[in-house]
């Protein structure tokens, strides 16, 4: 990941870095920051007949916890939000087995920050 001045630039280079890696474990992407008026979506990414939906969580310093922390249960709940709005706008994916993933990532973004992929990390 190269240096980014603003966090928005880290997000977006820590969601790229998370589907690089993603894709590199057979993932498919089918999108990427999708939103409605129920959240955003960060990937939405098909695991053989699965639908995964990834929330890429980047901190740069743990002082405030660390990025898996971050998904609380109330951003859990967003997010559970959101993929029930995506299924239902893109119904080809309606009757498609589910699951929620976490990617966090920790660290200095010049420094090949360290990346935790945890899967099925919440049940809708």
């Amino acid at each position: 990941m190269k240096t980014g001045n603003t966090k928005q630039t880290a997000g977006r280079e820590a969601e790229a870095y998370a589907l690089r890696h993603l894709q590199q474990h057979g993932l498919t992407l089918i999108t990427q920051n999708w939103s409605c008026k129920r959240g955003e979506l960060d990937l939405v990414m098909l695991d053989g007949d699965t639908v995964v939906f990834v929330e890429v969580r980047y901190r740069r310093h743990a002082g405030w916890g660390g990025a898996l922390e971050s998904v609380d249960f109330r951003k859990q709940e967003k997010l559970i939000l959101a993929a029930h709005w995506f299924l239902q706008v893109e119904s080809k994916w309606a009757e498609s087995a589910c699951r929620f993933d976490v990617v966090a990532i920790n660290g200095d973004p010049g420094t090949s920050p360290a990346l935790n992929w945890l899967q099925n990390a919440f049940d809708a």
